[in-house]
């Protein structure tokens, strides 16, 4: 079985929606050059070009690993890579505060730098088959959520809190990527 992702230039962020509605209209034309075949050879994987647009093809076995490394390419060439087995669209910008900040999930997924969108859109994937998402700043902090919204912060002391809704642990995964504590003074948490 293989696995897909699609890069290719946007000017601005753009939605799940725009991403995979220009994913499968790209999908529906015929393979060809495009403005898009220089990133193409940095790309691992099986490259299929159309126009302005480079669709990645891998191994299900290879396919975390892979995707990192199509995820820090098409962001260093400042191009939206959509991945079609998550419905996740990993923009451009805008980013967090921490350079360097890793987005891990429970499913195998790890994002260097994420997109404030792609760790909203994230979030809502919690489920037995993604147990968890993560920011994590190797060395100095991290803010973890599970099922049932279980938040555990770990700056020094690893504490915990349960959030009641997922729209709160949004809020809360925003705050902590943009160098905002306010969440850990609106929950309990403890050891």
């Amino acid at each position: 079985m293989s696995v897909e992702l699609m890069v290719w230039d946007e000017p601005v962020p753009i939605s799940r929606d725009q991403a995979r509605a220009t994913y499968l209209a790209v999908k529906r034309t015929e393979p060809g050059g495009g403005d898009v075949p220089d990133v193409a050879k940095e790309l691992p994987g099986e490259i299929t070009l159309y126009p302005g647009h480079a669709l990645v093809t891998m191994d299900l076995d290879t396919m975390d690993e892979m995707s990192a490394q199509v995820f820090t390419i098409a962001r260093a060439h400042g191009l939206v890579c959509y991945d079609p087995q998550r419905d996740l669209v990993h923009n451009v910008a805008p980013l967090g505060v921490y350079e360097g900040m890793q987005l891990h999930t429970g499913d195998g997924m790890i994002v260097n730098d994420p997109d404030l969108g792609l760790v909203h859109d994230v979030l809502g994937t919690l489920s037995p088959q993604n147990p968890f998402v993560a920011l994590v700043n190797f060395g100095q902090h991290f803010l973890q959520v599970s099922p049932g919204y279980e938040l555990e912060y770990k700056e020094g002391t690893l504490v915990r809190a349960m959030v009641p809704e997922l729209a709160e642990v949004r809020q809360a995964f925003h705050e902590y990527a943009t160098g905002d504590r306010s969440f850990l003074a609106r929950y309990e948490f403890g050891k």
